[in-house]
């Protein structure tokens, strides 16, 4: 693949998951597809499920100017805040230069960081860990932990991840998540779920206290794993905040796209 069709495909990967865990949240959200504009919104206390992204490729200034007030428009008419996911590299040159004094315009605030990650790198062998054992979320407690580490990792109060994740059918059969539990105690936790051909890597989460001990990376190498087995698939993508980008290359995946997260200005 060359590096924008990698960059294509992050995008791609984003709204077709993201359609799906919107959807398991709540079956009336607002899933639209808009010209050049994806909204994937449940409107819950998670942000990360109120998400909207930007799909043309090449746009010009005056376009994303055009875009970015639309997407502002639709944040400012929900009841919960999320994010506008911009994809760096289906910009165009000069649009990508001022992407962000246009997005303030349009009433955005810059956020955080991320990156697009993706390799053909399936199937990975069956981890280990000396202080961890794996447990497949399967239970609503199990399912609870997990949100628990997320809301944790991304300074979220706990009931912000709970109403994001508790109660899903999709989340304890169709989704292969993994708990890492340490004396007892989930520490870590990743996901993969098959999205088109992919295996789509979600919502990684470490417990602040045990960070920098490779847990991270292990967990998620255990969701590859035995998403691979259960679907056969080779192929893996993922999208990255800035503090979990260094993991990813150790297990194979490569950057595509710069993205950028936006909210609405206070």
């Amino acid at each position: 693949m060359t590096h924008r069709t990698e960059s294509i495909e992050s995008m791609e990967q984003l709204a077709v998951v993201w359609r799906a865990m919107v959807l398991d949240r709540d079956a009336d959200a607002d899933v639209r597809e808009l010209p050049g504009i994806a909204v994937r919104w449940a409107d819950c206390r998670f942000p990360f499920w109120n998400c909207i992204t930007l799909t043309e490729v090449g746009t010009d200034t005056a376009l994303l100017g055009e875009r970015l007030s639309q997407a502002a428009d639709i944040m400012r008419s929900k009841r919960h805040p999320g994010f506008l996911w911009l994809f760096e590299d289906l910009l165009g040159d000069e649009a990508r230069a001022g992407a962000r004094t246009a997005a303030e315009k349009a009433g955005l605030a810059y956020a955080f960081p991320g990156v697009g990650m993706a390799g053909d790198l399936l199937p990975v062998p069956e981890p280990s860990h000396p202080d961890l054992t794996f447990v497949r979320v399967a239970t609503e407690e199990q399912l609870q932990a997990y949100a628990d580490l997320n809301s944790r990792a991304y300074g979220l109060p706990l009931e912000d991840g709970r109403d994001g994740l508790l109660g899903s059918t999709l989340w304890k059969e169709g989704v292969h998540a993994y708990l890492g539990v340490r004396d007892g105690v989930p520490v870590t936790c990743a996901a993969t779920v098959e999205a088109e051909g992919r295996l789509f890597v979600v919502l990684v989460a470490t417990a602040p206290e045990w960070e920098r001990r490779g847990y991270g990376e292990v967990v998620t190498r255990k969701a590859l794993h035995e998403g691979s087995l259960a679907t056969g698939l080779t192929r893996a993508t993922l999208h990255a905040t800035a503090a979990g980008a260094p993991v990813y290359p150790r297990i194979g995946f490569e950057p595509n796209s710069p993205m950028h997260f936006y909210a609405l200005k206070r």
